[in-house]
């Protein structure tokens, strides 16, 4: 068998076969010498009297069938007295690790001689004739079938199980071997030389947590850029760094191989090609149908023998897959598929691609289009594409609005000035460093194909970008530097994709889905996700959406952005009189590097020098420049339709959002089958296509205030300006003193960088409300690792602050109905957070009271009785009163058309799930699950219930107790109740309350740590005593989530919607970085000495790593309800735009029209309803038995079999339910309220 490179060499006539063959017997004791340094080594320890052994000889003659007789090794009896050492003398090394080299050795040898002897004999075997692929793929019989064993029809393969072959290809069976009978010359030597580079190492296993680290990342970015910058040469050389040594051969994987491939291919080089499938045998990597893909483009490209072709086709079909699957299971770019399929229709003419499959689902219902015709949606696409090609977006600063003085004017245009100039130098120097890098022509990894991926002009405006934004206070190297990387990584997806040529296939299928969607088009009872997928199963083979960049690694980012903060940090300069004339003028640098000290540990910052600090912002710029995927989009995204896809256009978006340097989620994602994410998608994609506007009234408002100075107390920040200053004296009029002075300044500083850093989000909030004006703009959304979905653009959308969330507005207007005012009086009330432990009828008749109020605060707001700034959330208060006003004043207010958003928000929803899961009667009733006159306060119920406990310590004398009467209130236990179902520790709970204490002004500051202390206790004790069921199920959690984590195991299950779910906790590794070093400190391949500090890259998120058992069991039972109160949000959602409701969340509170927030309500229940009355615990208990317990480890049976046993123990005893009855939440009225 000559393997899977085969079909790229040419045939030769088998003449002195058996010359050869006996020739190559010396070749084989030449390529596998006897190990005689690790039997040297095995001797010396002997002699050290270490242990004894026994070795048998080795003989590496090879017999007549080629066989050799297997290296034996047996150890003698151990003595029965071990020597114990003396204190301080020396022990010998233990010599069993050279032992089993030296038997791993010997057994290599001996299987790689029988390998070769085999291959051999079927070189000189003889003729033997292949299957030939006709138009469908389907196989001839072989005719040779007496001498040699036909293989399995391509046909029969993809009938039974096509996907199992794509996943496991190794359970194919292996290709026979090739004859001579094509007609094409063949050389026998070639072959021996590749068979004899072949077997120089053993095959390599694919190990997830190889594949996917951080260095395997690193290498494949790297063959990514080349291959994009067009130099498959150089990828080459550092494929072959690698693939040169047995140990970092094992970083490599097929994709690797496969990249390299494709670079060649987009050249039309064969031979190279051919040589990489060659390297791929040799690594013991099997060919991917990308390796096929691969090589077909090639051989569309360039003139090959048909037979070649032939040959290439057998193969892949010996390999396990079926030409099918090259069409349904491959990613293509540019023009890869139709290169591929012009090669097969040199052998196959009229050879077709079969159509995509695309599964039918059942569509009971018709869904609501949104109110805007096809042409203004298409319209709407060319503005966002626009957008995103450009990658960034400059608009106008809401301080635009003040005046220019002189003094600014002068400040811009010496700022204009300095621009250029440092244009100019980073562009010089960035150009030698690049060429510095370019002449070393090293194989290693390096930075240089990532300084090449963008023009050089762009790197530049990177770095002047971030320069201008940079806080007067400085920012952390390691956050500058990972910024910056990311920056250049977007824009490198960007073009990628827009050479791709999938951007042209996007706005075909788009312009067809807005059908869907648009107002004008025939109704289509397809879900976006499902028309999606439809439309494109219609369309023609192309480039596949999901394209194949690879994500660069964080170690990666953090690296590149190092180099480019230093060449900032390095070129530069400004003169020092800048600002002050009379000075003598010098060259000094425009950014420092210094160290500052945060939470006890040293932090490298990249600080502005003042006068740049100064000068910006005396120049007072009215520009900000954003990145594109910060500004909401302008049309309806793309729906998901996979783990890759969806979302925006260009901007690379992943369906689950992770920390930094966890890649387990993607992975979790991308094994999953598609059916099981498709409720999942599709509830994003339906919280993301509901259209949006600003509430340009409040908008209005809140500039005029932001412009004058800012109003802490409305929570719109000052300028820095306002910042306070040190005080000099003491209050009685004494100097500080130099400590007191010292601490002073601190806290001066410390609440300027608050001040600013506050100042500039309300900037970025409000500069991109007034851009987006009275247009209508979409938020789409993707997921935490939980499940819990937030919107992409990260300043301005519906999950902000009450000021944020008052300037948006439904884009889509109902009538309000004949109870929609109702909802917007009690809507207003629940936001005043006065009427907390009222009924709906008792807050609603209080609305009608303050009638008066409402309306003064909606006609004068700055100027009248300011009633709603008194209010929990006074902006959204304010937009409600303003709201109700224009509704009021209707003739018919039922017919007001209403935009206005009204929440229903759920009550202390963490515990809400888990009396839910345990049927809790007293918990149930405690958060509103049973049915109530008036709503129940479990903080209330909590407070009450500490009261209970303190009385009877204060009567047993108990100082603490006595001193805390009348001080335990609802307030004070609020915020530890709300989040102790979330995980939160006795330790978090009383900083918490020691935090509620000291806002009280009669309460003795002295006594705060140890009353804190107290009531933290007690908080605890009486959630125990009232929520039974709920701290049961919590130490069920916690337990079993600890015993996983000690067996070396993450915690995983799956949500009742089928979303898998891992906990990505991990010890933490520490990994280096220094400037200028390549690529990543975990393989550090090359230093050079800089002059910025050494960074630090903590991971806790590194597979590699053991789990971190304190965070894996802490995390388990809040994570666990997030899983499950996003699976409630998910299926309202669903749920609600099945009914045409317009619903969007955030997380456990669901907004919708006044008209619709009782249908609302009736779904929300019932879908609650509907999830707890699946066996959740149970199907909890039967995963984790099946994962964990079924296949447990050997070796932690042996050596923990007590914590094996109290698991599968633990795991089996599912906690007991109560007799609450669930149906009793359909009738609650303040479950939701």
């Amino acid at each position: 068998m000559l393997g899977c490179w085969a079909f790229f060499v040419p045939h030769a006539k088998l003449i002195g076969l058996e010359l050869r063959r006996q020739q190559t017997q010396s070749v084989i004791l030449c390529l596998f010498p006897t190990p005689t340094v690790l039997e040297a080594r095995v001797k010396q320890l002997q002699a050290d009297n270490v242990s004894e052994f026994l070795i048998n000889k080795v003989q590496l003659t090879v017999s007549r069938t080629g066989g050799l007789p297997p290296p034996t090794l047996r150890k003698a009896p151990a003595p029965r007295k071990e020597h114990v050492p003396k204190h301080g003398e020396r022990t010998a090394v233990p010599s069993s690790r050279w032992l089993e080299k030296l038997t791993k050795e010997k057994s290599i040898k001996h299987k790689r001689l029988l390998r070769l002897e085999a291959k051999l004999s079927a070189a000189v075997s003889g003729p033997q004739t292949k299957p030939v692929p006709d138009q469908s793929g389907k196989t001839q019989a072989d005719k040779s079938a007496s001498k040699h064993q036909a293989p399995k029809k391509a046909k029969d393969h993809c009938k039974t199980s096509k996907a199992a072959a794509v996943k496991s290809p190794s359970s194919a069976k292996a290709p026979a071997p090739l004859g001579s009978n094509d007609g094409a010359p063949e050389e026998l030597g070639g072959q021996l030389l590749a068979l004899e580079g072949a077997m120089e190492n053993l095959p390599l296993e694919e190990d997830d947590g190889i594949r996917h680290g951080s260095i395997q990342l690193s290498i494949l970015s790297y063959l990514d850029c080349c291959v994009f910058l067009q130099q498959p040469e150089r990828a080459q050389q550092c494929l072959m760094f690698y693939h040169r040594s047995h140990a970092r051969k094992k970083l490599l994987d097929v994709r690797m191989y496969n990249l390299v491939m494709h670079g060649y291919a987009k050249k039309g080089a064969l031979n190279q090609v051919g040589r990489l499938f060659h390297l791929l045998e040799e690594a013991g990597l099997k060919p991917t149908l990308d390796s096929y893909v691969a090589a077909l483009e090639c051989m569309g490209r360039s003139f090959v023998h048909p037979q070649v072709i032939t040959r290439c086709l057998r193969q892949l079909q010996e390999d396990g897959f079926c030409l099918e699957d090259l069409f349904s299971n491959c990613v293509y770019e540019e023009d890869e598929v139709e290169m591929a399929v012009k090669a097969i229709r040199r052998v196959v003419p009229g050879f077709q691609p079969p159509p995509p499959l695309h599964q039918a689902e059942d569509r009971p219902a018709s869904y609501p289009k949104l109110d805007f015709a096809a042409a203004d949606l298409w319209g709407r696409f060319r503005k966002q594409l626009e957008l995103e090609t450009s990658d960034t977006v400059t608009i106008d600063s809401v301080e635009a609005a003040k005046p220019l003085t002189e003094r600014a004017v002068r400040a811009q245009e010496l700022l204009t000035s300095l621009r250029s100039h440092w244009r100019t130098s980073l562009l010089q120097s960035l150009r030698e460093s690049k060429l510095h890098m370019d002449q070393r022509k090293s194989a290693q990894l390096n930075l240089y194909p990532f300084l090449c991926v963008l023009k050089d002009e762009e790197y530049v405006d990177i770095l002047l970008q971030s320069l201008s934004t940079l806080p007067p206070q400085g920012e952390s190297l390691l956050i500058l530097a990972r910024d910056l990387g990311t920056k250049v990584y977007n824009k490198y997806v960007i073009q990628k994709r827009s050479r791709s040529r999938s951007v042209e296939r996007i706005q075909r299928l788009y312009k067809d889905y807005i059908q869907l969607l648009a107002k004008d088009a025939q109704p289509e009872n397809y879900l976006p996700r499902e028309y999606w997928e439809k439309l494109e199963a219609e369309a023609s083979y192309g480039p596949s959406l999901v394209s194949k960049e690879c994500t660069w690694p964080n170690s990666l980012l953090v690296q590149l952005g190092l180099h480019l903060v230093e060449l900032l940090v390095q070129v530069l300069k400004m003169e020092n009189n800048l600002l002050t004339p009379g000075l003598e003028q010098k060259l000094i640098p425009v950014l420092y590097h210094v160290y500052s000290f945060r939470s006890g540990r040293q932090i490298g910052f990249i600080r502005p020098h003042p006068i740049l600090t100064r000068l910006l912002l005396e120049a007072a710029e009215t520009t900000l420049t954003f990145d594109s995927f910060v500004i909401p989009m302008l049309c309806p995204p793309v729906p998901w339709v996979s783990p890759n896809f969806g979302a925006y256009i260009l901007t690379p978006t992943k369906l689950m959002r992770c920390v930094e340097g966890a890649i387990q989620h993607q992975l979790q994602l991308e094994r999953c089958p598609s059916g099981n994410l498709y409720s999942i998608m599709d509830s994003l994609n339906q919280l993301g296509n509901c259209p949006w506007q600003v509430n340009q009234a409040i908008l209005d408002i809140v500039i005029a205030i932001f412009n004058d100075k800012g109003n802490e107390k409305l929570d719109i920040p000052p300028p820095p300006s306002e910042a306070p200053q040190p005080i000099k004296h003491f209050p009685e009029g004494g100097p500080l003193t130099k400590v007191a002075l010292k601490r002073e300044m601190a806290r001066c500083r410390k609440k300027a960088v608050e001040m600013y850093s506050l100042r500039m989000d309300a900037l970025y909030k409000l500069s991109i409300a007034k851009h987006m004006g009275d247009q209508v703009f979409w938020f789409p959304h993707n997921m935490d690792f939980r499940g819990r979905t937030y919107p992409c653009p990260p300043h301005f959308n519906h999950l902000g602050s009450d000021l944020t969330r008052a300037l948006l507005l439904f884009a889509e207007g109902k009538p309000l109905g004949p109870q929609g005012l109702n909802w917007l009086k009690i809507h207003l009330i629940n936001l005043t957070g006065l009427k907390k432990k009222n009924s709906l009828q008792e807050r609603l008749a209080y609305a009608n009271e303050i009638m008066t109020d409402i309306l003064d605060s909606a006609d004068d707001p700055l100027t009248g009785r300011k009633w709603w700034m008194n209010t929990d959330e006074p902006w959204q208060a304010l937009a409600c009163c303003m709201e109700i006003a224009k509704a009021t004043r209707m003739p018919d207010p039922a017919a007001y058309i209403s935009h206005f958003p009204v929440h229903q928000d759920g009550s202390c929803n963490g515990l809400q799930h888990y009396a839910a899961l345990g049927r809790d009667v007293v918990g149930a009733a405690s958060v509103n699950l049973a049915p109530c006159d008036v709503p129940q306060d479990v903080y209330s119920g909590v407070a009450q219930q500490v009261e209970v406990f303190r009385k009877r310590d204060a009567e047993q004398g108990v100082k603490i107790a006595q001193l805390l009467e009348g001080f335990i209130g609802r307030k004070v236990v609020k915020q530890t109740v709300m989040t102790v179902v979330y995980g939160v520790t006795r330790y978090g709970g009383r900083l918490q309350i020691e935090k509620r204490l000291k806002e009280i002004d009669d309460f003795p500051p002295e006594y705060v740590w140890e009353a804190s202390h107290y009531l933290v206790q007690q908080v605890f004790n009486s959630l125990k005593e009232m929520f039974s069921g709920t701290r049961e199920i919590q130490a069920w959690l916690t337990e079993s989530a600890r015993l996983i984590a000690k067996s070396g195991r993450t915690v995983e299950w799956v949500t009742p919607l089928g979303l898998p779910i891992i906990q990505p906790y991990h010890r933490s590794k520490i990994m280096l970085c220094v400037p200028k070093t390549i690529i990543c400190s975990v393989f550090l391949l090359q230093q050079i000495n800089s002059s910025m500090q050494t960074v630090n890259l903590k991971s806790r998120h590194d597979v590699s790593q053991k789990p971190d058992t304190m965070k894996q069991k802490n995390a388990f039972p809040p994570n666990f309800i997030h899983s499950l109160d996003s699976t409630h949000m998910m299926l309202t959602a669903l749920h609600c735009h099945r009914r045409g409701l317009t619903f969007v969340s955030v997380h456990d509170c669901y907004w919708t029209h006044a008209l619709t927030v009782d249908i609302m309500n009736q779904v929300c229940r019932e879908q609650f309803v509907e999830l707890h009355s699946q066996p959740i615990l149970e199907d909890l208990s039967k995963f984790m038995l099946r994962k964990y317990c079924v296949s447990c480890p050997t070796d932690w049976k042996e050596k923990k079999s007590f914590e094996y046993r109290r698991l599968v123990q633990l795991l089996s005893n599912v906690p007991k339910k109560g007799d609450f009855d669930l149906q009793k939440v359909k009738e609650s009225t303040y479950f939701f309220s």
